[in-house]
């Protein structure tokens, strides 16, 4: 079945770290959420990584470098080289680098592994506006990232520089909730010049193109927790992908995914790459998935049956997908998912 018209999750019967050789891991949200591991992933990670399963870890946070992104996760139980990681400054270094000559002038408006990306490209980080620098580069600085730092960047750019941004995620998960991600930042900006960046991180291509260049994966399964980064990123790379329910997406956002934003596979968190998937089965217009079947009835989604929660939530994408076929569903879901405790 062609992503582009995908009415219902996928079924597996091998477990997807034996289907897949590589798994593309999104890393806030997925694997950690604000330093601590999420529960279960260090181990899921062990196992498959001791079965053969490649891991890399891919991530539009563009604040720390791969090695320290290496290091924390090797502190907190994933042994993970600093090859392992691949970061959305990696992939803004290269499309600037792309864009302008060696030793070209930067000025940066984000952390250590934006500075760290753009020396690795042969390209000069600067501070100041008034560095004479030649384009303006923007990645997640932390939450300590001084407001000054945006006007820094709305100055070079009302002066005409071009304007990258290592990626646009409107939040980003943390220990306490839901925070500002690099995107709002991007909009301070945005709203200060009148001006567009040209962007690099998940769902667009240069970041697909860096994680394909560094992994060298074949058979590739992204793993993540966002639908309008992680799983549109896999459907634009035309690559499978593994949806976890530890981090921004959550199952009444699944349910109204359009084509580009439906994964392959739901599950709760990263032991689903150690199972198989549950097929979801169509008859007429009921989607069945383990001892649920879910339909459109009315301006709603019902929901019979008794079982897995998440079984229960496949069914009901099958029937909200098939519903909305290319576009979005808007049927209302909340007796079905306050059944399931979703």
């Amino acid at each position: 079945m062609s992503r582009a018209s995908r009415t219902r999750p996928s079924g597996s019967s091998a477990a997807l770290s034996e289907a897949y050789d590589t798994a593309l891991l999104d890393l806030d949200g997925v694997v950690y959420a604000g330093g601590q591991a999420i529960d279960h992933a260090v181990d899921a990670l062990g196992t498959a990584r001791d079965g053969g399963m490649h891991l890399a870890y891919v991530t539009n946070n563009a604040l720390r470098t791969p090695a320290a992104v290496a290091e924390h996760l090797t502190e907190l139980g994933v042994p993970t080289e600093s090859a392992d990681v691949i970061t959305s400054a990696q992939a803004v270094a290269r499309l600037v680098a792309d864009q302008l000559p060696p030793g070209a002038r930067v000025l940066v408006i984000g952390g250590e592994g934006l500075r760290v990306a753009l020396r690795e490209r042969g390209l000069e980080p600067v501070e100041s506006a008034d560095d004479d620098p030649v384009a303006v580069v923007q990645g997640y600085g932390g939450p300590d990232l001084a407001w000054g730092r945006f006007a820094e960047a709305a100055y070079a750019i009302n002066r005409g520089l071009p304007w990258f941004a290592s990626n646009t995620d409107l939040t980003i998960p943390s220990a306490r909730g839901i925070a500002p991600g690099n995107g709002a930042a991007v909009e301070v900006v945005r709203i200060a010049t009148g001006a567009e960046p040209q962007v690099a991180g998940k769902p667009l291509p240069p970041m697909h193109r860096e994680t394909v260049l560094r992994t060298g994966a074949e058979r590739p399964l992204v793993v993540g927790d966002r639908l309008d980064t992680d799983i549109e990123g896999a459907f634009n790379g035309e690559v499978d992908s593994l949806l976890v329910l530890t981090g921004v997406a959550d199952a009444a956002q699944l349910l109204a995914a359009g084509p580009e934003h439906r994964p392959t596979y739901v599950d709760a968190d990263l032991r689903g790459l150690l199972t198989g998937q549950p097929e979801v089965t169509r008859t007429g217009a009921t989607h069945g998935c383990g001892g649920w079947t879910a339909s459109v009835q009315g301006e709603g989604l019902a929901l019979e049956g008794d079982g897995d929660a998440l079984d229960g939530l496949r069914a009901l994408c099958g029937a909200a997908w098939s519903h909305a076929g290319d576009g979005s569903c808007g049927l209302d879901a909340g007796k079905a998912l306050a059944r399931l405790g979703l």
